[in-house]
């Protein structure tokens, strides 16, 4: 457990000139803080629902800050609320295990279970979390890996009957191919490996580089361009190429990133994220800037709008949500070198998937 004087000197370390100070980062980590329900769950916003994905995000946001014992409840919150098959629903209403709204179970949300937990454990050091939480991470990638399809993308979901969906998502796989080498990383350090998932971890890469009619064309959105870099499936040249390529198209200066084209509409979340992907294809100037044109979107209690729609002047939807704000303090920590964020989000220190060597 983090000392009062050590949350504050992470915090200090997080602030970020010209974007954030510490008092401003203080009022980010409170909010976030007090959408938490007692149990550990995190939804978007207090009488919202929660969906895994983001709540992971949300507690990593929180180890950044210091605040451990916040984000172990989050991850004690999974472990204790994992379906026997490994998954989580998609969504439970505000955070309650027994009032889930969505009974689908998705592949990405299922897999993020592992980029938290290895990042909890680099912020903390904590090996009895880690052997808490492995049969958990074991399960939930076990899960998403039954839905691998022959060319390596990943299914998208289970529906409630356990139909599979073998469509896959280009997003979707991309946020799964970082949470296998995370996976990977947990395994390797607890001497256990796991030569399946490397294997699953290489196809699952040579998909997203080579093959994109794998998966389905949701080109029109945001998520699709810059997330097989914030992924770690494209790097060094590769990535900056395709950050260029799409710049013009989903970038609109001085107020941040579309969600979707041709929708006037820029959104935190996929602004903050974009930011992560240029910090880790060596952009950091660029990202800083994604960053600070986002501050429009900071509400007075320290929490961040979703979007604005730029042609109405208006603020949409009217919701401040725990994973914008997550979003954004993951953005600042990898620019000021916190050591956990820069090795789940950078990559160097993860291990690779065994790529196929051929090319089909």
């Amino acid at each position: 457990m983090t000392t009062p004087a050590g949350r504050r000197l992470r915090i200090e370390r997080l602030a970020l000139p010209g974007v954030l100070t510490a008092a401003q980062i203080d009022a980010t980590v409170a909010g976030i803080a007090a959408g938490q329900r007692e149990d550990g769950a995190i939804p978007w916003f207090r009488g919202h629902h929660l969906d895994p994905w983001d709540h992971v995000e949300a507690a990593m946001a929180l180890d950044t800050a210091g605040e451990y014992a916040r984000a172990e409840a989050a991850y004690r919150w999974l472990a204790e609320h994992q379906n026997p098959d490994g998954s989580w629903y998609a969504a439970y209403a505000d955070g309650d295990h027994a009032a889930p709204t969505d009974r689908a179970r998705e592949t990405n949300f299922t897999a993020y279970v592992a980029v938290g937990v290895w990042h909890h454990y680099l912020s903390t050091g904590d090996d009895a979390f880690l052997d808490r939480m492995w049969p958990t991470v074991y399960a939930a990638v076990e899960f998403v890996l039954a839905l691998q399809q022959p060319g390596g993308q990943i299914g998208w979901k289970r529906d409630e009957d356990g139909t599979g969906v073998p469509d896959a998502l280009l997003t979707g796989s991309s946020s799964v191919h970082q949470a296998l080498r995370c996976a990977l990383a947990v395994a390797e350090h607890r001497e256990e490996p796991q030569p399946d998932w490397e294997l699953a971890a290489g196809l699952l890469a040579h998909a997203i580089r080579r093959h994109p009619e794998r998966f389905l064309d949701k080109s029109r959105y945001s998520m699709d361009w810059y997330y097989p870099v914030l992924g770690g499936a494209l790097t060094g040249d590769e990535a900056r190429a395709r950050i260029e390529e799409g710049w013009d198209r989903f970038v609109v200066p001085g107020l941040g990133v579309r969600c979707v084209v041709p929708n006037p509409w820029v959104t935190g979340g996929e602004s903050c994220e974009l930011a992560l992907a240029l910090w880790a294809v060596g952009e950091s100037d660029h990202a800083v800037e994604i960053l600070r044109w986002i501050q429009h979107l900071r509400a007075d209690d320290g929490m961040y709008w979703t979007g604005y729609v730029f042609e109405d002047d208006a603020i949409w939807p009217q919701e401040r949500t725990t994973w914008t704000a997550g979003s954004l303090l993951l953005a600042v920590a990898a620019l000021g070198g916190d050591e956990a964020t820069t090795a789940v989000f950078g990559g160097e220190r993860l291990p690779r998937g065994l790529e196929p060597d051929c090319c089909g």
